[in-house]
């Protein structure tokens, strides 16, 4: 066994002995600290003056702007809070498209003009700070001369306090713009959405009840992951370099008898799971459910829904603060789509709904769905958005983590389809066939709706292979990467169901100002909806070849990678799509395509050259002191009349020269495109090579080196295997 590979095993030996308990609040109740460390509606309440806070309040509920007076009590108020708190600095704190957050630390501390030392934190600190824009992806909106970039302070997400060690910052939730103003965030697209779902939403509801005034997108996501001993990623530099293994033999025993499966939490990732609840919990991420994976070694969390806005934030956050605590626990969070072949994925579920003002979930049914034609109305309208723009919100989950997994028989395939259940399927197609529109058709529909079986029992079963299924009272699109910012697909679902809501209240209109009832008018709308949308909807094995080929006839695109996947953004769609919604202009989108083919080529090129420097200094000097072991025992067996009994080292000796001469040639193969790629005219070019060249290769060479790993002396094999990163003790 390779030294670095051994020392890393036992390290993990010397790890067996009980760890010390990183559980801080004992036997106190989750109530008794839930956002202790938010500066939430108790804290504004507290630390500041009743108009103060009802300004704030009526910034997040209605979008009014803050004066400059009232921004100055506030941070005044935020900062005698956080200073409470032990905090010493404050950060605007942005997500870039990078996908993951930033932020930028500055000091309470300040010295006057007299030389006196004070804390001073001003509303305009609070408001705006002016971090380094050239070194975020930027998609050309900057230039690294044109260093400007404002960070804005979003009102609608409380500040929290973050603790890194002894160390407190208070750090505030902000979007990220450039000096013109065009978003360079995830954040900006998502408020601009939610703030044109919430108008186009109001007049349909209101249909049905005109006491709404407000329509909220409610998120509720699921976070998968796996974990693994961190001396054992620190042994691959894979993981380390690009978040997966980039060669590695599946274990004999990996997932096949379903027993990791919501089984017995290892302790290790028990104690890791408590104290991330525990730290979740001070910052208000309401963080409810744990548990195992499909795959060995993957798990789990899921919080209670929340409005959208907050539960990206959340979701951000989350993030960051798993791979803090499992490094206090000696271990490693992958949020990679596929860190090991052979095994499942990961996958971040975005169950998407909207609420009302009045406390009604549009996509539930209720308790009576016979009389819920609004239920019905807002039903159809979100297939109807689907089927519109399925190829946008494709684009919005396509990135390299994710073509490891889409399609990968454990996660939805990369065709969009829409998954309602038998129940709902019969019901659409019964008021679709209708023959009539007349009274007794609304009538005969409205009887339909009221045999419909209560949906919230949950009387259809769950199709885990649909990228975009109904499960009761919300949608849950469960093609989101595991690693992925929730605001690009939540900032694409709400633009698609505005457009879509805008659309139907004008279909409607038109029909009841030439005097057709309005409950006949929203059904005959309805009815040629469910006609038109007809092909997005499929309840069999979305895995299955026979679907593809289906899918295509039903005139479905499956963009089966990142690049075919992200061309839809540079299309006429996408530019009215964005453009008319006034979500993304077309500076900011054609910034957005370019951002994201750039991310796409930079992770295949680390990926293509750390496997480069792998296969040369890590696994091919194994395998030669292997070589040369065969070697000489063959010579030396001739040289005691034996060559006779050399015939399993020969053809041991045959397949390590066949698959070192098959790792040469990709690896030669791979380089050149490498480099093909790397002087290409343009990003889609670059990703066009990285795509159909170099990854072939990389493939390649990764087959000839795990055959390597079944014929190489376990003694001489350098890197740490999958039966010993999968099962963590």
């Amino acid at each position: 066994m390779s030294l670095t590979r051994f020392n890393a095993l036992q390290t993990i030996e010397n790890r067996l002995d009980p760890l010390p308990d990183f559980e801080s609040t004992g036997v106190e109740t989750i109530a008794s600290y839930f956002g202790e460390n938010v500066f939430n509606d108790a804290a504004m309440k507290k630390y500041l003056p009743e108009n103060a806070y009802l300004s704030v309040k009526a910034a997040v509920q209605s979008g009014q702007k803050l004066s400059r007076e009232v921004a100055d009590v506030v941070s005044n108020g935020m900062k005698e809070w956080s200073m409470e708190h032990g905090c010493t600095h404050f950060a605007h704190w942005f997500q870039p498209l990078t996908g993951k957050t930033a932020e930028k630390h500055d000091s309470f501390f300040t010295m006057t003009h007299d030389g006196r030392v004070i804390e001073e934190f001003e509303g305009s600190a609070l408001v705006q700070q002016e971090p380094d824009g050239s070194s975020f992806p930027s998609g050309g909106l900057r230039s690294t001369f044109e260093a400007r970039g404002y960070t804005v302070w979003d009102p609608s997400s409380p500040a929290f306090i973050m603790e890194a060690g002894d160390g407190k910052t208070l750090c505030i939730p902000t979007i990220f713009v450039t000096y013109g103003g065009e978003a360079q965030d995830y954040k900006l697209p998502l408020l601009r959405s939610q703030t044109l779902l919430d108008k186009a939403a109001i007049p349909v509801c209101q249909m049905f009840d005109e006491s709404v005034n407000k329509v909220t997108v409610t998120l509720g996501w699921e976070q998968e992951y796996f974990v693994v001993d961190d001396a054992l990623y620190n042994a691959r530099p894979d993981l380390s370099m690009t978040g997966r293994t980039l060669l590695g033999r599946p274990a004999a025993k990996h997932q096949q008898l379903e027993d990791h499966y919501f089984g017995s939490i290892p302790e290790r990732v028990y104690a890791f799971m408590r104290d991330l609840e525990t730290e979740c919990h001070k910052l208000g991420i309401p963080v409810r459910t744990r548990h195992n994976e499909v795959a060995p070694s993957q798990y789990e969390v899921a919080p209670i829904f929340e409005e959208v806005n907050v539960a990206v934030d959340h979701n951000q956050l989350l993030m960051d603060l798993m791979e803090r605590v499992a490094r206090r626990h000696k271990l490693r969070v992958l949020l990679h789509e596929k860190p090991f072949a052979g095994v499942n994925g990961s996958g971040k579920h975005n169950n998407w709904s909207m609420s009302t003002n009045t406390g009604v979930n549009l996509l539930s049914p209720g308790k009576d769905p016979g009389r819920n034609l609004r239920f019905l109305t807002f039903f159809v309208n979100t297939i109807t958005a689907v089927y519109k723009y399925a190829d946008l919100l494709r684009a919005s989950i396509a990135h390299a983590g994710n073509d490891h997994r889409l399609g990968a028989n454990e996660a939805p395939p990369a065709i969009i389809s829409v998954f309602i259940g038998e129940a709902l399927t019969k019901l659409l197609n019964q008021i679709a066939n209708g023959k009539k529109t007349d009274d007794a058709a609304v009538k005969r529909a409205l009887d339909l709706i009221s045999k419909l079986p209560n949906l919230e029992l949950d009387n259809t079963d769950r199709n885990r292979t649909s990228p975009f299924a109904f499960t009761g009272n919300k949608f849950e699109i469960r093609a989101v990467g595991s690693s992925q910012n929730c605001a690009g697909p939540m900032t694409a679902m709400n633009t698609m169901m505005a457009l879509q809501l805008i659309e139907f209240k004008s279909d409607v209109d038109k029909l009841t100002s030439k005097g057709t009832d309005k409950e006949e008018a929203i059904l005959m709308v309805l009815k040629n909806y469910i006609r038109k949308s007809k092909a997005i909807l499929f309840e069999g094995n979305n895995y299955s070849d026979e679907w593809k080929a289906e899918a295509a006839a039903r005139g479905l695109n499956n963009f089966a990678n990142t690049p075919e996947a992200l061309d839809v953004l540079g299309s006429k769609l996408a530019m009215d799509f964005y453009g008319k919604s006034g979500v993304m202009n077309n500076i900011e989108l054609e910034a957005f395509y370019a951002v994201q083919l750039h991310i796409y080529n930079t992770k295949l090129s680390i990926e293509a050259k750390t496997l480069e420097e792998m296969v040369l200094s890590i696994v091919m000097p194994a395998v030669i002191r292997y070589q040369t072991e065969l070697a000489q025992n063959i010579a030396a067996m001739k040289a005691i009349d034996m060559g006779e009994a050399v015939g399993y080292q020969k053809d041991k000796l045959k397949q390590l020269v066949k698959c070192t001469t098959t790792i040469d040639e990709s690896l030669d193969k791979m380089l050149k495109f490498l480099d093909k790629a790397h002087h290409a005219g343009n990003v889609r070019e670059e990703a066009e090579i990285l795509c159909t060249n170099v990854k072939p290769q990389m493939d390649h060479i990764r087959e000839a080196v795990d055959n390597l790993e079944a014929i190489v002396d376990d003694q001489y094999w350098p890197l740490v295997k999958y039966r010993e990163l999968l099962f963590v003790r």
